[in-house]
């Protein structure tokens, strides 16, 4: 029998943060590595708050190109050990949220005689390297076979092409997951609530100041631990830390720019993605089935500043769209866009050096304890942020900031909403949307509204339970990562935004942490929807 979903009433949230307690540890940021420790540390019986200042994922971790994978294009690097480790993860991942995550075949087309003999040998060394992990076999395609496959491929001077196997998910919903399970195991955790500052005592850092961005409440946790993983903007508390010691600190994070498009599944009919593994200027092309739609990127691009809202550079949108063009049968073009977006990943300088190419540095992870005792987590990716957890512990233990707890029990974990092993999946045809919340399907469908959509994949009742057991407060929260609408359509969710305001206004108008005349942030949506597409 399923337990009851958690109800995630920011006032009970904030009322028990401002309990004088010191927990074992803070975790700033609430992205996919911050979660994924809190959830670790929270299984191994730590107390743990963590903190994120605006919604869960709402930075790079909502904006991935949604695949769970071991990093073909780091086998071409010669990155062993990072391909090795992601196809292990890879799998935790698809046994602890299967109903976020799933295998996904991929097609790799041959326009040359020698690529499939090339890539198929390195895909099979891929095969080899996932061992038990494997998700299924490489085959070597004929021309016929690989048109059959990939419906929409160019099909002048089409040689074959190489089938493999790798993994997709929902990667916002699978972060959510990831915090409401934390939660289940006693984590206190918020957003909307901003580190403003480090607590230091002795030349230690012993907590965090932080606000609330909807109260303006100021709150202090102090902590055995502290740790700084807010992605690509680490570098801004690293600092801060370092000037209270009187010490200066140079940035260890590049950031790289990744845009991708999303245009009609029509360009690229069935279940298959495809992937080109070296376009006109090296990089890896994309074009992969999601949620009813087709995920066109990615780019690789160093920039030097970090917004929140990143939005594509002229020459990225072009990229993309040239080379999707010269793989697909029918070009798409910026009319054909339905929504973009753009995340910024962490790559970590090599030796704190700069001017290196993005695509050339790891996208392996870093650990960094300062002299103050600020734990640094940065790099990485989503695949492999449950293996990031278990280290980044492995070095406050080893650092002496906490005391041993035994090994993390993560790897087996499943996550909230993963139906029970041999359970049947809901109908995606029959209830769209219904299918992501895997065994709370039915605790959704009793709330008021489960029969009314107000657009594809979203219902009144999928709303309700994103303010209840979703942390969900504003519009942007439940069209962007309880709902994927923005990242799919990004016109369609504007027309929903209305309505999905009239319904917050009512959840939230009894919740004592929101103002009287509390505003879901509609105009805000608006606004914001317009960089994704909206016309």
């Amino acid at each position: 029998m399923t337990a009851a979903p958690l109800p995630t009433r920011r006032e009970d949230i904030l009322a028990r943060l401002a309990e004088p307690e010191r927990y074992d540890i803070v975790v700033v940021g609430g992205g996919a590595t911050g979660l994924g420790v809190a959830l670790d540390a929270s299984l191994r019986g730590y107390s743990v708050a963590l903190v994120e200042a605006h919604d869960f994922a709402k930075g790079t971790s909502s904006r991935a190109t949604k695949l769970v994978h071991g990093g073909v294009r780091y086998l071409a690097q010669g990155d062993i050990h990072l391909v090795r480790e992601a196809l292990h993860e890879r799998l935790n991942i698809l046994h602890g949220a299967p109903h976020l995550a799933q295998p996904l075949p991929f097609v790799m087309p041959s326009y040359k005689l020698w690529e499939t003999p090339f890539y198929g040998i390195g895909l099979k060394i891929y095969d080899a390297l996932a061992g038990k992990a494997g998700l299924g076999r490489t085959q070597w395609l004929t021309s016929g076979q690989a048109q059959r496959l990939l419906p929409g491929v160019q099909s002048r001077g089409l040689k074959g092409g190489v089938k493999y196997w790798d993994g997709q998910f929902d990667d916002a919903r699978l972060a959510l997951a990831i915090a409401r399970t934390a939660a289940q195991h006693g984590a206190r955790i918020v957003n909307y609530c901003g580190a403003t500052g480090l607590v230091h005592e002795g030349g230690k850092v012993t907590g965090v100041t932080c606000r609330d961005a909807e109260t303006g409440r100021e709150l202090t946790l102090n902590a055995r631990c502290v740790i700084n993983a807010t992605g690509v903007w680490v570098d801004a508390l690293r600092q801060e830390d370092a000037r209270a010691l009187g010490q200066n600190t140079s940035a260890i994070v590049a950031p790289s720019q990744g845009v991708h498009l999303v245009v009609d599944q029509s360009f690229s009919p069935g279940a298959h993605a495809l992937l080109v593994p070296s376009t006109a200027d090296g990089r890896v092309l994309f074009a992969v089935p999601w949620l009813g739609k087709l995920i066109l990127g990615t780019t690789d691009t160093p920039r030097q500043d970090v917004p929140l809202e990143p939005t594509p550079f002229e020459h990225e949108v072009d990229f993309i769209l040239r080379e999707a063009g010269r793989y697909l049968r029918r070009a798409p073009g910026r009319a054909d866009i339905l929504s973009q977006w753009v995340g910024l990943r962490p790559l970590v300088r090599p030796g704190g050096e700069s001017g290196a190419p993005t695509r050339a540095i790891s996208r392996e992870h870093t650990v960094l304890v300062s002299k103050a005792g600020l734990v640094t987590v940065t790099g990485g990716k989503w695949t492999t942020y449950r293996a990031m957890a278990e280290d980044v512990l492995a070095q406050c233990v080893s650092s002496g900031l906490l005391a041993g707890r035994g090994r993390a029990s993560t790897a087996g974990q499943r996550l909230v909403g993963a139906p029970a092993p041999g359970a049947g999946a809901v109908s995606v045809s029959a209830d769209p949307g219904l299918h992501l919340y895997g065994s709370e399907a039915g605790e959704v469908s009793m709330l008021p509204g489960s029969d009314r959509y107000l657009a594809d994949g979203l219902s009144e009742a999928m709303v309700r339970f994103a303010v209840r057991f979703e942390y969900a407060r504003t519009v942007e929260d439940v069209l962007a990562r309880r709902s994927r609408l923005l990242f799919l359509d990004a016109t369609k969710a504007v027309a929903a935004a209305d309505a999905v305001a009239s319904i917050l206004v009512k959840e939230l108008g009894g919740d004592t942490g929101a103002s009287a005349q509390y505003s879901p942030g509609l105009g805000e949506f608006q606004a914001l929807a317009k960089h994704y597409g909206a016309r």
